[in-house]
């Protein structure tokens, strides 16, 4: 009996052994816990540069210019985010407006290598002064040039992108935007515009850095604004020259930053770039049937832009 007994503790040892031993096992084995990824994010960034430019037209009166922008974004999914967000760049506007103040939103589904961008967005340009000989209320006199400008600029845009990227080096891309009033001039719009950009594998610089060249070219459909803009021989209002705007140029990375050197141009001449913009710096004489006996502005012209800029979101700092 003793030797039984003897027989059935020692099993029993070995087998409550055998079993700590594979639940040790098994705790070593088990998969760490899967780390729980939020769905939002915040992207963020800030830029100087010796111009801004703006659909091949200065907005700064070709002088330096910085901006900012704060984007918070919601990833549905893996192929479906939303985003909102806000932006300021500083301005040099003929109504002296502050600053440009940007709202815009949307959502940003993906297709493999298809990237769309569907949103809308919103130009606030607050603080602005009116300038119209037309005993407008609460208007100034024309401006020096003889140029009239609303104080109230501020307008609204749909629009739509998709980028394909044909690979890690080349993408391509179009877009088109809409607004019922450009500049709140009355003047609708439709903005056509195409791009293609390479990134270069491999560059003779030290690791972290990289390279790029790119080209837009876009085409703005204009049409005719309120009779606040009205001239000899269009009493309603001007019929805006439509235009083509083009730029080319490449740039240099570094972990965040970017420094991009950019040629732009148009093909408006200087008589219908001011009856466009209404330049408080246009001199001269540059007649045109839409800018009869008006000044004429360099505005629109052929430009030389270098900028600097850094780009990163709250996920990228974790």
């Amino acid at each position: 009996m003793k030797k039984v007994l003897t027989t059935v503790l020692v099993a029993a040892a070995f087998s409550a052994t055998s079993a700590y031993a594979a639940d040790l096992k098994a705790l070593k084995a088990a998969p760490a816990p899967v780390a729980v990824v939020s769905p939002w994010d915040v992207a963020f960034g800030a830029w100087i540069a010796s111009d801004y430019n703006f659909r091949g037209i200065t907005q700064s009166a070709h002088k330096p210019a910085v901006g900012v922008y704060f984007e918070p974004r919601y990833n549905f999914n893996a192929n479906l985010q939303g985003y909102l967000g806000i932006g300021g760049e500083s301005i040099d506007f003929p109504n002296h407006a502050a600053a440009e103040i940007d709202f815009y939103g949307g959502l940003r589904p993906t297709f493999g290598k298809l990237a769309l961008d569907i949103g809308a967005w919103y130009y606030w340009y607050p603080g602005g002064q009116c300038f119209n000989t037309g005993f407008i209320p609460g208007c100034n006199a024309s401006l020096p040039n003889g140029n009239v400008i609303k104080a109230d600029l501020s307008f609204w845009e749909v629009y739509g992108k998709a980028t394909y990227n044909f690979s890690d080096a080349f993408s391509f891309g179009g877009s088109i935007y809409y607004s019922p009033s450009v500049l709140n001039s009355g003047a609708d719009g439709e903005f056509l515009a195409g791009f293609v950009k390479y990134v270069f594998p491999t560059v003779p610089l030290p690791s972290g850095w990289g390279a790029y060249v790119s080209a837009d070219v876009g085409h703005w459909f204009l049409g005719t604004s309120d009779n606040f803009y009205a001239v000899t021989g269009f009493p309603n209002g001007i019929p805006y020259k439509s235009y083509t705007t083009w730029d080319l140029g490449g740039g240099l990375t570094y972990k965040v930053f970017t420094l991009d050197f950019r040629y732009y141009d148009t093909d408006l001449n200087k008589g219908d770039c001011n009856a466009f913009t209404s330049d408080h710096t246009a001199a001269g004489l540059s007649s045109t049937a839409i800018n009869p006996g008006g000044p004429g502005s360099k505005w629109c012209g052929a430009t030389f832009i270098v900028k600097l800029s850094v780009d990163t979101a709250l996920s990228a700092l974790k």
